[in-house]
């Protein structure tokens, strides 16, 4: 993976919205290989950090209107008490909003969850470059108790950085010729 991990956020005076936005661009792949692995709404727990289910709750992957539920992962904002039982278990649960093939990108929204994002909706897109392509991810949401929007940026631009690097390792892993042994 390429070095841009570019990230910028930006807070309204009155603190309406938080919005902000993270790109890691692949040297290499190709944005049409990249995109069935993200066009996969019910597969992140495969690519995200830290994120141990994904699982569908209504409707088709792919499909505007299909709800996951995704746990298990870990925010700046979240305390190591150093003790499994009293640890809390992150969730959410995500609407696919649209999604556009032709121009690889989708939007979902956060409909539920314990981690405090009321209102936040996010695109995700698969730009081509002439090397490769840009994965670039903007969200927005209203302002988070108990997080600045750099806790935000930091969280979403850390996962994204991941998420590139582990598509970059799976497609090399999909080309490396296979040798069969008797």
């Amino acid at each position: 993976m390429e070095s841009a991990n570019v990230v910028t956020s930006e807070m309204n005076q009155n603190q309406q919205k938080w919005r902000g936005q993270a790109c890691a661009d692949l040297a290499g792949p190709k944005a049409d290989q990249i995109w069935p692995f993200l066009e996969d709404f019910f597969g992140l727990d495969k690519w995200f950090p830290t994120l141990t289910t994904c699982s569908p709750v209504e409707g088709v992957s792919g499909q505007p209107g299909c709800v996951r539920y995704c746990a298990g992962f870990r925010t700046p904002v979240d305390q190591d008490v150093g003790d499994a039982e009293t640890t809390t278990l992150n969730w959410t649960k995500q609407k696919l909003l649209s999604i556009d093939p032709a121009d690889k990108l989708f939007s979902y929204s956060i409909v539920d969850g314990n981690v405090g994002f009321n209102s936040y909706v996010s695109t995700v897109q698969v730009v081509p470059k002439e090397d490769g392509c840009r994965i670039v991810w903007r969200y927005e949401v209203k302002p988070v108790n108990g997080w600045k929007p750099e806790d935000l940026d930091q969280f979403i631009r850390s996962g994204l950085r991941v998420m590139a690097e582990r598509m970059e390792e799976a497609l090399l892993g999909q080309s490396k010729p296979t040798v069969l042994r008797n």
